[in-house]
């Protein structure tokens, strides 16, 4: 072979099933294809960190790091890799140092040997720590550029952010091409000028969802990109990724050639076709082409979950609407690349601005702190009247906002305690502190258990099964409802899994003696607080301008409160926002507590003078 081989980085263990069955694949279904993954020869399987951690805990029920180790083990000629969210780590939030240290440090000694590193805003500073701990344990850090289009993002930035990487040490540069933004004549053009600037392997990860990306492997493979991410066919397409096995035939014969055995490709992609058929429950809707990503700069991910917003208010046909806000939002913003979290940052703060009827009415949270700098660097200035109305007179942060944070490990080993057995267990909790705690209590009492893959069904037809599938009528809204399992009986906390509207949901049901309401009792509501919500008909009532869930009610009844004060905090599409009293007086009635959904045109505190 030549040295203008192309080395292959499938990523059917992690990007794939996240983007097509919502991270769901179980460890369990993949270990008995790893020996066929690991005679192909590849350069890497990535197979581990974005949602694949958070969905082990929430959804499966496994043990992250258990399945690292086991991948590890069966994997053993192959290297691993992972995704990494810079100092986010694989949250939502920065972390402290010695976190990030900590999480890199443990990942590496499970198994993990590369790291590809990224920033939402591509700020190198909040990829500095996580870089130089990958380096420490002796690990290939692979630095990561998150491609987009805007006015400000262009050849020439893109090299400098290319340079600032490999002067951090990286031992590689992936193009992320998170969105599908890129193409064919601009990734031959940017391979070309990264390669001239830097001497460092170039990778190029593109998702299939505007149908451009084998294109663009092509033209970045003749521009000297020798590393490319694919999927095997049966995962691959939508908005996962160009099919492996067409790249290596592709190439074959060529000066490009891969090397890799089609048969034992064929053998592998057989093994997960069948494996897929288990996983029909969350197939995405999303599975062709979609070009409404170059119109409106809107990933194939971001569009389901806008629709599904939309469809909870009665709202889907106002979509067009949401489409043509975004790129305004993202410009308000400085033209944040649209890749977690800045995608949920921007998609709800445009939802919100079309419902609501009145650009930036209700900001965010995610959107007030963006602004204040507690993401990082925007890549241009933001809107100055956007800024003033979201923070005021506050100071905007100019360091990079990990040096502001206090080193946390150890206090999160406090918070957590004996359910926590090792320093595993203390990073699962600090990633997703509600969903790592629960799944540590959870394990201590011998209740893990995963969300079914299909409905159960009892062979007695003499016995009359309740409907499964039918249209509820909630506060005024329509939903399509299809019921798909439920956790074992007899617990304190029954899980249930749902299809609302074609959304895989799960509801936590607990039993009503164990419920403690503030101001009544166990088992039983009382006084202060009521579920019965009518609509608004008073200056004071306070509602919401979308369905979301309450996170946190900040008020009690009597309290004195001032036109603008926070009330509530709630959250929808991962994004959290403050609901503010619209007059000063006192709180008169509650008619919500913390974890319920709430919906448009219902009073959930009433404010009288």
């Amino acid at each position: 072979m030549t040295n203008q081989q192309v080395k292959i980085t499938d990523v059917i263990l992690r990007d794939a099933h996240q983007s097509l069955i919502a991270t769901r694949l179980r460890t369990e279904d993949m270990l008995p294809g790893c020996a066929m993954l690991d005679d192909i020869g590849y350069w890497s399987l990535e197979c581990w960190g974005g949602a694949t951690f958070d969905a082990c805990l929430r959804f499966l029920k496994e043990d992250p790091w258990e399945r690292l180790g086991k991948l590890k083990a069966a994997l053993p000629k192959t290297r691993l890799q992972m995704l990494v969210r810079g100092q986010n780590l694989l949250g939502y939030r920065h972390y402290s140092d010695d976190v990030v240290r900590a999480f890199i440090h443990k990942a590496a000694e499970n198994g993990m040997d590369v790291f590809r590193i990224f920033d939402a805003l591509n700020d190198v500073r909040n990829l500095r720590t996580a870089i130089e701990a990958t380096k420490e344990s002796g690990k290939h850090a692979q630095g990561t550029i998150c491609y987009t289009t805007s006015p400000v993002h262009d050849v020439h930035s893109f090299v400098t952010l290319g340079k600032a990487l490999a002067n951090l040490g990286c031992d590689s540069i992936a193009i992320k091409d998170m969105a599908g933004l890129l193409m064919p004549y601009a990734a031959s053009e940017l391979v070309k000028a990264l390669k001239d600037a830097v001497d460092l392997p170039l990778h190029l990860h593109s998702h299939a969802t505007s149908g451009l990306a084998e294109m663009c492997q092509m033209k970045a493979i003749e521009a000297g990109c020798q590393h490319i991410d694919t999927a095997l066919s049966s995962w691959s397409g939508g908005t996962s990724h160009p099919p492996t096995e067409s790249l290596v035939i592709a190439l074959k014969g060529s000066p490009y050639d891969t090397g890799l055995d089609l048969d034992k490709l064929q053998s592998a992609n057989h093994y997960f076709a069948e494996i897929r058929k288990k996983y029909r429950r969350f197939e995405s809707e999303f599975t062709g082409i979609d070009t409404q990503v170059h119109v409106f700069q809107v990933p194939g991910g971001m569009i389901s979950n806008l629709a599904n917003q939309l469809k909870e208010r009665n709202a889907l046909d106002r979509i067009g609407e949401v489409y043509k806000e975004i790129p305004e939002v993202r410009k308000d913003l400085g033209y944040p690349p649209l890749v977690t979290p800045t995608s949920q940052i921007v998609g709800t703060q445009a939802v919100l601005n079309v419902l609501t009827g009145k650009r930036y009415e209700t900001i965010t949270n995610e959107v007030k702190r963006y602004l204040q700098g507690g993401y990082g660097k925007a890549p241009a200035p933001v809107s100055a009247a956007l800024q003033k109305k979201a923070i005021g007179d506050e100071d905007v942060m100019d360091c990079r906002p990990a040096d502001l944070l206090k080193p946390e490990l150890d206090k999160l080993r406090q918070e957590i305690g004996e359910l926590a057995h090792n320093d595993e267990d203390v990073l699962s909790y600090a990633m997703f502190p509600e969903v790592g705690k629960l799944f540590l209590e959870q394990r201590a009492a011998g209740n893990l258990v995963p969300e079914p893959l299909v409905i159960e069904s009892r062979a007695d037809d003499a016995i009359k099964k309740a409907p499964t599938e039918f249209n509820v009528a909630l506060h005024g809204e329509s939903y399509h409802v299809k019921v798909t399992g439920a956790g074992p009986k007899n617990q304190m906390l029954r899980h249930f899994y749902f299809m609302v509207d074609g959304v895989p949901e799960e509801i936590v049901v607990e039993t009503l003696d164990e419920i403690v309401l503030e101001g009544g009792t166990q088992g039983a509501v009382k006084g202060t607080i009521s579920s019965k919500r009518r609509k608004p008909t008073s200056p004071g009532d306070v509602v919401v301008s979308m369905p979301c869930n309450v996170l946190e009610v900040l008020v009690k009844v009597g309290q004195s409160v001032s036109a603008g004060q926070a009330v509530m905090i709630t959250e929808a599409m991962k994004m959290e926002t403050e609901i503010t009293a619209p007059i000063a007086g006192v709180v008169k009635a509650v008619h919500v507590v913390k974890g319920e959904p709430a919906n448009p045109d219902e009073v959930l505190v009433e404010i009288g003078v």
